[in-house]
């Protein structure tokens, strides 16, 4: 289920979402590379607006 009525991403995803860029800022903070988790986040944001892509064509 969705947080909100114009957001794709479910609770959990938006958690997941919010803790990894907490990870991104601290890696950033202390000079280490983000691209891996920068990653993760899309894969995620990509997932989630497919799901609601496929939910609104049905």
């Amino acid at each position: 289920m969705p947080a909100t009525n114009h957001d794709p991403h479910t609770l959990s995803e938006l958690a997941r979402v919010v803790a990894l860029g907490v990870q991104i800022q601290r890696r950033k903070a202390r000079g280490k590379g983000t691209k891996r988790l920068e990653n993760r986040v899309d894969e995620i944001r990509a997932k989630a607006q497919a799901r609601e892509d496929t939910r609104r064509t049905k």
